[in-house]
C-alpha cells in the first residue's frame, strides 16, 4: 500500500522506530550497584533461577511498551476510521493490561524497579499518531505499531530461548502471544506499507540512549496500573487463524 513521502518522513525518522524497545534500562536505579554491557551477566540469583541483565531489561521493556501502546489503543477506539482499526485498539488495551499485570508481579518478585512513563521516543509515537485524523491516523498509528512489534518479536524469542529464570520465561510466553496478536490485527487494518516496515525493523539506531530509555519513577510515586477492560470482549492469547489456502 503506498504511503505519502511526508508520512514516511514523519513515521519512519532515521530508523529510530525500529529501536523503540531495544534500549537498555537504567541499571543504577534498578537495585543493582554496577552495570555491564554483557547481557548474559548474572546480576542476581533467585529462587526462580539466575537473573541476567538481558532478563531485567526485558521486564522493563515489556512495561514501557504497555505505557504507550495501551493509551494509543484507547485513542484508536475513538479516532480509528474503520472497524478494523478500532478492533486493533481493543486488542492493544486488553493485551497490554493483561501483560502489564504479569509484568508488575514478576518485577516485585525479582526486585526490579519499573518505569511509570514510556521513553521520550515512545511518547512521541503517540503524539505523532494523535496529530492525524481519519485514514491518516489509521495509517500512521498502524505502521508505527507494526514496526515496533516486529522489532521486539525477535527479542522475545531470544529471551525465551536463553533465560534460565522461570518467571522471565512465563512473561516471555505471554509477551510472544500478545505481540503476535497485535502484529496480526495491525496487518488486518490494510494500511501497512511492508517495504518500509521491514526496512525500519533492521535499521541502525540514530537516537541517543536518553530518548530510548523510559525515565525512572519519582521516589514514592505509586505504580501506574494499566486497567483491565472486561467490557472489551477480545482475546489476545494467540492471533485469529488465517484462512486456509487452496
Amino acid at each position: 500500500m503506498p504511503v505519502s513521502r511526508n508520512l514516511a518522513g514523519t513515521v519512519f525518522v532515521g530508523g529510530a522506530v525500529a529501536l523503540t524497545l531495544t534500549a537498555l534500562a537504567y541499571p543504577a536505579m534498578l537495585g543493582f550497584q554496577t552495570a555491564s554491557s554483557a547481557q548474559t551477566r548474572v546480576i542476581a540469583n533467585t529462587q526462580w533461577g539466575p537473573l541476567t541483565e538481558a532478563d531485567r531489561d526485558f521486564v522493563v521493556k515489556v512495561r514501557a511498551a504497555g505505557l504507550w501502546e495501551y493509551p494509543l489503543g484507547e485513542i484508536a477506539l475513538k479516532k480509528g476510521s474503520t472497524p478494523a482499526m478500532r478492533e486493533a485498539g481493543k486488542h492493544l488495551i486488553v493485551g497490554h493490561a493483561r501483560l502489564d499485570d504479569l509484568d508488575r508481579k514478576v518485577a516485585v518478585q525479582l526486585n526490579i524497579t519499573l518505569p511509570n512513563q514510556a521513553s521520550p521516543q515512545q511518547q512521541q509515537f503517540v503524539a505523532t499518531s494523535v496529530a492525524q485524523n481519519g485514514k491518516q491516523f489509521d495509517t500512521t498509528a498502524a505502521n508505527i505499531l507494526r514496526v515496533t512489534h516486529g522489532s521486539i518479536f525477535s527479542v522475545i524469542a531470544k529471551v525465551r530461548a536463553t533465560t534460565e529464570n522461570s518467571l522471565v520465561r512465563a512473561l516471555a510466553d505471554l509477551a510472544n502471544d500478545t505481540v503476535l496478536d497485535h502484529i496480526t490485527v495491525m496487518e488486518k487494518t490494510g494500511t501497512i506499507n511492508f517495504d518500509q516496515v521491514l526496512a525500519q525493523q533492521t535499521a541502525p539506531p540514530t537516537l541517543p540512549k536518553d530518548q530510548l530509555t523510559p525515565p525512572p519513577p519519582q521516589p514514592g510515586a505509586p505504580l501506574v496500573v494499566l486497567t483491565a477492560r472486561p467490557d472489551l470482549n477480545v482475546h489476545t492469547d494467540s492471533p485469529t487463524p488465517s484462512p486456509q489456502v487452496g
